[in-house]
Formats: C-alpha cells, sequence, structure tokens
C-alpha cells in the first residue's frame, strides 16, 4: 500500500510518501515541501498547494492520503490557513477518488513515539529511525509528513478490524431485534387467534342454552 502523507500548511506543506510491506516495515519513497509566500494572495497560495499535491498524486498514485487534522491552534489565522490547505489537498484526492484519512497530531506522536507528547525533536529522530534514513529529514514538515503516512500505514489495519467488528456487532444486534420483533408478532397473533376461538365458543354455548330453553318451554319446563 503506498500512503501520501501531508503536514498542511500555507507558508509550509509538508508532502511524503511510503510504501508498506507485511508487518510494520515501511519505506519511504519521496518527500517535499511545497513553499508558498505571505505577500501572495491567498487564492494563488491555495492553487499551489492544489496544483504541486494534485501533480504528486498522478505522479505517485497513492492508495490513501493521510492528512493531518485541524482541531486547535493558538493563533487563529495560522489554524484558518492549515484547514485551507488540508481542503484543497483532500479536494484533490477526491476528484482523483482516492480515499483521504485525517490524524490528529497527537495519534501520530502516538503512533510513531508511543507517546501522544513527543515534541518535535524525538518526532524527527524516530521517524529517521523507523524509515532508516541516512539523515534527519528536514525541514520539520517534511518529518511531520513522513511521520503522517507512517501512522496511517499502522493505524489503518487496526481501524479496519475495528470497524469490521463494529459491523459484525450491527449485523448481531439488527438479527437479534429482527427476532425480538418476530417473536412479538408471533405472540400478539397467537393471542388474537385465542381471543377468536373463545369469543366463537361463547356464542355457540349460548346458542346451545337458547335452544335448550325453546325445547324445555315445548316440554312445560319453566327457566
Amino acid at each position: 500500500m503506498r500512503v501520501m502523507g501531508v503536514d498542511p500548511g500555507l507558508t509550509r506543506c509538508g508532502l511524503a510518501l511510503i510504501e508498506t510491506a507485511p508487518g510494520r516495515a515501511v519505506t519511504a519513497l519521496d518527500v517535499d515541501v511545497v513553499r508558498t509566500s505571505a505577500d501572495e494572495p491567498l487564492e494563488r497560495r491555495l492553487r499551489a498547494v492544489h496544483e504541486v499535491a494534485d501533480e504528486w498524486m498522478a505522479v505517485h498514485r497513492p492508495d490513501v492520503v493521510a492528512i493531518e487534522r485541524v482541531f486547535a491552534q493558538n493563533q487563529v489565522s495560522t489554524a484558518m490557513g492549515t484547514a485551507q490547505a488540508a481542503g484543497v489537498v483532500a479536494m484533490a484526492a477526491a476528484y482523483r477518488d482516492i480515499p483521504v484519512a485525517f490524524h490528529t497530531p497527537s495519534e501520530v506522536k502516538a503512533a510513531v513515539t508511543g507517546s501522544g507528547r513527543a515534541d518535535k525533536k524525538q518526532m524527527t529522530l524516530m521517524i529517521t529511525r523507523i524509515l532508516g534514513l541516512q539523515k534527519p529529514p528536514s525541514p520539520a514538515d517534511a518529518a511531520d509528513a513522513l511521520a503522517l503516512a507512517v501512522c496511517h500505514s499502522w493505524r489503518a489495519p487496526m481501524q479496519g478490524r475495528v470497524a469490521a467488528l463494529d459491523a459484525q456487532v450491527s449485523r448481531s444486534r439488527a438479527g437479534f431485534q429482527a427476532k425480538v420483533v418476530k417473536g412479538r408478532a408471533a405472540a400478539t397473533e397467537a393471542a388474537d387467534a385465542g381471543r377468536t376461538r373463545g369469543g366463537s365458543g361463547s356464542a355457540d354455548q349460548e346458542r346451545a342454552r337458547a335452544a335448550a330453553r325453546a325445547m324445555a318451554r315445548t316440554k312445560g319446563v319453566r327457566w
């Protein structure tokens, strides 16, 4: 499986491509950083990010694109730019029918280092070891993009198993509920049939009593 990792950003957007092997073996195939100037209009900066990301997808043909999820940052303007960059990359993937997965920074840190609170230095050191690189990837956006790709390659199988188990549980629950509904319907039908039979029996008994009274009257018997 080929995973394209994206560390979104307007000033610097990290892109990375890895290939997975059986087990947890991963190999780095390519890495790059898209840079745009803050002096350029927003739409041009977004177009630049989109064009490079789309070119990457056309050339490398990844099976999935893993993008960092933007959930909170101290500077709102920075968060907005990061979210916008993530959006244009996701859109490029959607146009090529490539699945997109989002991972939070803490998920990536936990997957790569074992701690959701690891700093940039720890992340770079671990990703260098995991991929067997001769030197640490630079700048940090490149290392983050590689980490995102590695995170997804390791988490995706587990997430798939969890999703399969959830689907199995849902099917079992639906089957149980169907049996319950069917059982209730059968019980209601049986009860209705019983009441119908009971009503018919009472009517027959009343008719028999009426016939007996009529016969008794003909014989002079008073009730």
